[in-house]
């Protein structure tokens, strides 16, 4: 695109091809001949979906969560992992207190991270 920068027919092109799903059909409703150039197309596109953009949490967020009395393991494990995902910076040692912190004290693994870490 570098070659092409002059040409914002051909970059509002190509962008519109990246897209896809709702920001695809999001698209499509523009009037039509509504956008200008690239600058206008990009910044009508962040105001649509500036509010979309997650939100980075901090590694004390981790220890909210907790496994619910019906839920699995491994449930509690993926949800766990999701949400370390969108962790600033999160050690493996804040990351694993938080973990066992989540865990019912009655539970199996809880007694065994416990028992093994002292």
């Amino acid at each position: 695109m570098i070659l092409y920068k002059a040409d914002d027919a051909l970059i509002c092109k190509v962008f519109v091809m990246t897209l896809k799903g709702a920001a695809q059909d999001w698209f499509h409703t523009l009037p039509f001949a509504s956008i200008g150039n690239f600058k206008e197309l990009a910044l009508i596109f962040t105001k649509e979906y500036t509010s979309y953009k997650m939100v980075r949490k901090h590694a004390d967020h981790l220890f909210n969560l907790h496994k619910k009395i019906d839920e699995s393991l491994r449930d509690y494990l993926k949800q766990f992992k999701a949400e370390k995902a969108n962790i600033i910076e999160c050690n493996d040692q804040v990351a694993s207190l938080a973990f066992k912190k989540g865990l019912p004290i009655e539970h199996e693994l809880y007694r065994e991270l416990t028992t093994s870490l002292r």
